[in-house]
């Protein structure tokens, strides 16, 4: 998962959500058009010296990176096969550099914050959109997220403790039972606040 906000006085950290989400959009753009490797990696330094100058460890910064580790395990091997060493070295320093990018913002800004300036860029077409509904769905998918992981721990924790190791039964249907009652009172939720329509 993208990291979690923490607290810090850094520049980073007293930039409006507003400024940083319009300057994460545009330099994942300006990444995406990166055609060498050594310009993403560059890149990639860039956003490692975010992470210095916002005071956040490299324990905390490399965690970022940790969950889509495994995916680039299987894709650069695959991409080199394919289309060579090359290929497969630019499409990990890009994807590296996104998340980095991405974690930057989100370890440095609040959620609240981060909602309130999209809500904020949503208000003119407010006659085709509503702000406040789009909020709130990008409120209820951040929480979702860290939800997810901690019923899939739990679940973890209690079939090693009924000793189940070897069965995916024993995981799949309580995270499904269980994903399925935490839907229904956040439908609850939803329709006492009179989002129901």
């Amino acid at each position: 998962m993208i990291g979690v906000y923490r607290p810090g006085r850094s520049p980073l950290h007293r930039v409006g959500a507003g400024w940083k989400l319009g300057g994460l959009a545009a330099s994942v753009i300006a990444v995406a058009l990166l055609p060498e490797w050594w310009m993403l990696l560059t890149a990639l330094c860039v956003a490692a010296a975010g992470f210095a100058i916002a005071g956040i460890g490299p324990r905390v910064a490399f965690a970022q990176l940790v969950p889509v580790l495994w995916i680039l395990a299987i894709a650069a091997p695959l991409n080199a096969l394919f289309s060579g060493w090359e290929s497969a070295l630019v499409m990990a320093l890009r994807v590296a550099t996104f998340v980095g990018l991405a974690a930057l913002v989100t370890l440095t800004t609040r959620v609240s914050a981060m909602l309130d300036a999209i809500r904020t860029a949503l208000r003119p077409f407010g006659d085709r959109i509503d702000p406040e509904r789009v909020g709130i769905v990008l409120a209820m998918t951040i929480r979702a997220v860290p939800l997810m992981a901690e019923i899939v721990t739990t679940v973890l924790d209690a079939r090693r403790a009924r000793g189940a190791e070897g069965s995916l039964r024993a995981v799949a249907v309580p995270v499904v039972v269980r994903s399925l009652q935490t839907a229904d009172a956040m439908g609850e939720a939803l329709v006492a606040r009179g989002f129901d329509d």
